[in-house]
């Protein structure tokens, strides 16, 4: 059985979004649902579009239901560094191509998934995040501001649904 070569989402050209809203993510995400269901996206990345709809829900739900344990407690040193690159991740862009070290795989919520069951999930933790902050700090920049939470997932938003190009 012949295997598939990875696709290094570093380098990748992925599509370049940019959301003002949560809904504005919600409506992508449908449209890209959309799409994959006529069999109409193209993959940039590895991950199929229900596992990225998934990796975004779970990550917009560990703030409110609590961290998955394998993350563990970001070192200090990194915590510093990255609070200095804290105003880029909220407001400006993600980096593409990062693994949390000692993670398999390197990151988290990938977990196989069908893109109704995905973009359901997506869409219930976004309403929720759109009603009210969530109470559990963030892992590397502690308290912050609701506004701030939704950039946040709105940026994460912008880095993986580019890797899904409706055709």
């Amino acid at each position: 059985m012949a295997t598939t070569a990875l696709i290094d989402t570093k380098t990748v050209e992925r599509r370049r979004l940019r959301f003002n809203s949560l809904s504005e993510v919600i409506a992508e995400a449908e449209r890209l649902a959309a799409a994959e269901k006529a069999g109409k996206v193209t993959r940039l990345g590895n991950w199929t579009t229900g596992q990225i709809f998934n990796h975004l829900a779970s990550w917009a739900n560990y703030p409110y239901d609590g961290y998955p344990s394998q993350l563990g407690n970001p070192p200090w040193f990194i915590k510093l560094f990255l609070k200095f690159q804290k105003n880029k991740f909220i407001n400006g862009g993600m980096p593409q191509g990062i693994h949390i070290p000692r993670v398999t795989g390197g990151t988290v919520g990938t977990e196989p998934m069908g893109v109704d069951e995905g973009l359901e999930k997506l869409r219930a933790s976004l309403t929720r995040l759109e009603a009210g902050p969530p109470s559990i700090p963030n892992p590397i920049f502690g308290a912050i501001s609701h506004h701030e939470w939704k950039n946040i997932n709105m940026r994460h938003a912008e880095l993986h649904l580019g890797y899904l190009k409706p055709g």
